[in-house]
């Protein structure tokens, strides 16, 4: 299937499209934007033809910015940082989060205030729209002076320098570019400071794990309820006169949505009455308070995001109207980084609180289910270790949720002495996302093993309907099997979004 297009309007793209963008449509470029684009390429040949030194057009970069650069060696001092600066290290960047920088760097040029020629600009569209993806290795950048090594593994590409993935496999640049009937460019005066500088690759990062942090929150919601079902307990805390008192937006979704999830449910009819239990676990009554903040810290991250997507953050700036080059800092990833921890602090206490509802259901103390929620406690283990499991991902995911803005390294001969670290700040959110999302999977497991065991009695329609999806791939455990497969049938279900589609007439709370 071709994944869709849709229209960039620079400036003014929605966050729902950047997550289409990263689930595979590619972007169109408004043509409206391009006479701006023209109006300050034009600004650049004005500035160039003056003669007076102005940084980054006919000056060194960074500590060496006093260095005056002559008319006839700008092309080569635009060639020059492209390959001085692509010196990242590490794996390749996945495919989705590269195609996502290509295109917000491609809606930060078009806003007319990089000085990028239209031609230049449309060579990063087609590569982006051909599936010419260039080859960025993930580790190198500190978030600022911008994403310098990773945007200049992107831009070695277009100038015939490097590897790139494409629909034939990886090439070589020169090699990728002619497979789709492209050229290498050669970068005139402003154009390679242009495309290294900027946050694109931290926010490409960051959007990323926001996307995935949302799937996560509402697979929780889900497995959550479903727990709740098989520990027999309260849906009295999820009343929404509680939660209207202390008024905070994202508890009173979450309650809510935990109602509706819970709507309907045998197994919480059958003990409304005579159960001798006061309160359930926190992991359980305190679901709106701790999920409801998760959501509060999503929604605050992903209105930082929205805007640095929407923004210009290379430098300097080209203002077209006057002929200006100015100086300043949007390079520096801050913004990016804090939103960066808050999705780590989320992805971490969303996983946390799951790991604590599957140790809850295998302690039959707790939970009143038989003993690691196996028929036959002893001679089997039932769900003793996927429990430890969970309990692994969750203290590496603590380990990691540790804030990457409170840090900083000076770099340039201190001429950039202070750094956002934004880069690894966001680049360990797909991981810990991952982390989290086997979580969410083994408390599915648990918690319809759980509801099993409560049969006649069934739960709600829409847990009804995730048991069954589940079951689909994975069978009720009766006695001890290789149970990691098991385990990964399900972590796939949660990572593909198939567990939210099979509750699909419920509309969960989001960060879009």
């Amino acid at each position: 299937m071709t994944p869709p297009f849709l229209k960039l309007i620079p400036g003014q793209v929605p966050l729902a499209d950047w997550c289409a963008i990263y689930r595979g449509a590619t972007p169109t470029l408004d043509a409206d934007c391009r006479a701006a684009v023209q109006a300050s390429a034009d600004s650049v040949a004005r500035i160039v033809a003056k003669g007076a030194p102005v940084y980054g057009i006919n000056t060194g970069f960074g500590k060496l910015a006093s260095v005056r650069i002559p008319t006839e060696d700008l092309e080569t001092l635009q060639r020059n940082i492209v390959l001085s600066h692509a010196a990242g290290v590490g794996e390749a960047t996945p495919v989705a989060i590269t195609r996502l920088m290509m295109a917000l760097k491609i809606a930060s040029l078009a806003q007319g205030a990089s000085g990028i020629r239209p031609a230049t600009l449309a060579l990063l569209e087609a590569m982006l729209t051909q599936g010419i993806i260039p080859v960025v290795p993930g580790q190198g950048s500190v978030g600022a002076s911008g994403d310098l090594a990773p945007l200049a593994h992107m831009t070695a590409v277009m100038i015939g320098v490097g590897d790139a993935d494409t629909p034939q496999g990886r090439l070589p640049a020169e090699q990728a570019l002619a497979s789709a009937g492209l050229a290498p460019v050669t970068l005139g005066p402003k154009e390679g400071l242009a495309l290294l500088n900027g946050t694109q690759f931290s926010t490409a990062n960051a959007l990323a794990g926001l996307f995935e942090a949302e799937r996560l929150f509402q697979s929780a919601l889900l497995t959550g309820a479903l727990a709740t079902d098989a520990a027999k307990g309260s849906d009295a805390p999820f009343d929404a006169r509680i939660h209207r008192l202390r008024k905070h937006r994202g508890q009173i979704a979450t309650a809510e949505a935990l109602r509706q999830l819970l709507s309907g449910s045998a197994i919480r009819a059958s003990h409304l009455q005579g159960d001798e239990r006061v309160q359930d676990p926190y992991c359980l009554r305190c679901q709106p308070q701790v999920m409801g903040a998760c959501l509060d810290v999503l929604h605050n991250a992903a209105q930082l995001l929205e805007t640095e997507a929407n923004g210009v953050s290379d430098n300097p700036l080209i203002f077209s109207d006057t002929d200006e080059s100015l100086s300043g800092g949007n390079f520096h990833a801050e913004p990016v980084a804090f939103a960066a921890d808050m999705i780590a602090m989320a992805i971490c206490e969303i996983g946390s609180l799951a790991e604590r509802r599957i140790a809850m259901l295998v302690d039959p103390a707790l939970s009143g289910l038989p003993a690691f929620l196996t028929p036959k406690p002893g001679l089997n283990s039932g769900f003793m270790i996927p429990q430890v499991t969970a309990a692994a991902l969750v203290s590496e995911n603590k380990q990691r949720a540790y804030p990457a803005s409170v840090d900083s390294i000076p770099t340039s001969a201190n001429q950039e002495d202070h750094v956002s670290m934004a880069a690894h700040g966001a680049r360990r959110l797909l991981p810990m996302a991952e982390n989290a999302m086997a979580v969410i999977g083994i408390e599915w497991m648990a918690a319809a093993q759980g509801c099993d065991f409560h049969a006649p009695l069934h739960t709600s329609a829409p847990l009804a309907a995730a048991m069954a999806l589940l079951r689909m791939r994975v069978a009720h455990l009766n006695d001890d099997r290789h149970i990691q497969p098991d385990m990964q049938a399900a972590i796939d279900m949660v990572k593909s979004g198939a567990l939210l589609q099979s509750g699909s007439g419920l509309d969960l709370p989001g960060v879009r």
